[in-house]
């Protein structure tokens, strides 16, 4: 099981776990996806994670993301408690762009869920 202090990532750490094979799902809205997401991430949407949890793998950790972390965290927190090595990354997708990593597409942006550009 998971240690406690693992459950929320920084973008870095996300980052080196992606290079070990670890699987990210992005469970913003379509709209959000669209706008901006990480390299390699899978979309699925938080209110459809439970009919397609076997999409993800149970074999290797996932790290779920958000905007901010919110969603996600929601997203970790019950994924973990049901036997995945789950994990949040703190502060979502606005935390890795102020990181500087990048996003799909080359020219993509963060949303709100009310699909205005960040501040």
């Amino acid at each position: 099981m998971t240690d406690v202090a693992e459950k929320e990532l920084a973008p870095e750490r996300v980052r080196e776990m992606i290079e070990d094979g670890a699987q990210v799902v992005d469970v913003r809205e379509e709209r959000e996806w669209e706008a901006g997401r990480m390299p390699g991430s899978i979309h699925i949407e938080l209110n459809e994670l439970t009919p397609r949890a076997e999409e993800i793998a149970k074999d290797r950790p996932v790290v779920f993301v958000c905007r901010t972390g919110n969603r996600s965290g929601m997203a970790a927190d019950a994924f973990r408690e049901a036997g995945w090595d789950a994990h949040n990354m703190a502060g979502g997708l606005v935390a890795w762009v102020e990181s500087g990593m990048p996003l799909e597409p080359e020219d993509g942006e963060v949303y709100d869920r009310m699909g205005r550009p960040p501040g």
